[in-house]
């Protein structure tokens, strides 16, 4: 099975402790974020557990104990942007992340990591010319550290239209040129484009539109085959992602960043944040009466063939 950590919330950042106790203890526990009674837990067994998808915007708490994971297979993204506190106040620097992603890299191995350069928006700061700018100097410096690069354009859910009402959907044309220009900076460094949730109309330039944590994708992470699965299928129309059997909470990042989609807002983060323990088999607070604790479905998917690439 395909476990997940990084929907809902930022755990290599936050909760490295944690996650890594659940690792020793072998086991986690995660509630159901529309019926928070219903528990699902999950056996965090490398027999049975084919790949662990992070996505964070900082892995540094990580790194001193990556070798606890070296018995799971494994895919990171890891998300630099160009943006100031203003729009992301405690994400640290871009230079500083990038450290940190070279590092993670040179441990888990080019097949095993990716760069996501999302959300996209602009602003008179954050213009079209400075995102181009931007994005070739950071390419410029994960050369050789990553061969894939995910990009997205920002999306106003609710959430984001109440923290971020600056925020404004990218039109078609800057849309194209960014794809374009970025596709281009890409063959120079080495670096593949892919679109997360943008339809196809960036396929033109080079992007792949196939998805960021597709069967493909995991398969190179993994170094072998995995077996189709109906019960672990893309969560969402757009994409061919795995994304479902995720191990966070909604309203726990401390990053708050203000196109966040997965924060309320952030006094609902601080007092999630304070029930937080990390030897608690949850991520948020422990059990309480009524839980209902059910067993995840958990199948082997590897099949023990190479993937032809």
């Amino acid at each position: 099975m395909i476990l997940n950590t990084g929907s809902r919330t930022d755990i290599p950042a936050f909760f490295s402790e944690w996650f890594f106790n659940r690792i020793r203890e072998g086991y986690v526990l995660v509630r159901n974020p529309y019926y928070p009674r219903k528990v699902t837990k999950y056996l965090l067994d490398p027999d049975i557990v084919d790949c662990i998808n992070f996505c964070t915007k900082n892995p540094e708490p990580m790194l001193p104990r990556l070798r606890e994971l070296d018995g799971f297979g494994q895919f990171w993204y890891v998300t630099i942007t160009p943006y100031g506190k203003e729009i992301e106040p405690n994400v640290p620097p871009a230079k500083q992340v990038i450290d940190s992603f070279q590092t993670l890299s040179d441990h888990a191995g080019l097949s095993r990591i990716g760069w996501r350069y999302d959300p996209i928006f602009l602003t008179e700061t954050y213009s079209l010319e400075n995102h181009i700018a931007s994005f070739e100097k950071m390419a410029a410096e994960l050369a050789g550290y990553t061969d894939v690069c995910v990009i997205s354009f920002l999306d106003l859910y609710e959430k984001t239209r109440r923290n971020f009402p600056a925020g404004k959907e990218v039109e078609q044309t800057d849309r194209l040129a960014l794809g374009k220009a970025f596709c281009e900076i890409g063959r120079e460094y080495g670096i593949t484009i892919k679109s997360c949730a943008e339809g196809v109309e960036l396929a033109p330039f080079g992007v792949d539109c196939s998805g960021c944590l597709t069967r493909e994708v995991l398969e190179r992470a993994v170094g072998q085959k995995l077996r189709h699965d109906p019960g672990s299928t893309s969560t969402r129309s757009s994409c061919s992602c795995l994304l479902n059997c995720d191990i966070g909470a909604y309203n726990t990042c401390g990053h708050g960043c203000v196109y966040c989609y997965a924060n309320y807002d952030q006094k609902t983060v601080q007092n999630n944040r304070s029930l937080h323990d990390p030897s608690s088999p949850f991520l948020i607070g422990t059990s309480v009466d009524g839980d209902i604790v059910m067993n995840a479905r958990q199948i082997r998917l590897r099949d023990g063939q190479t993937p032809l690439f």
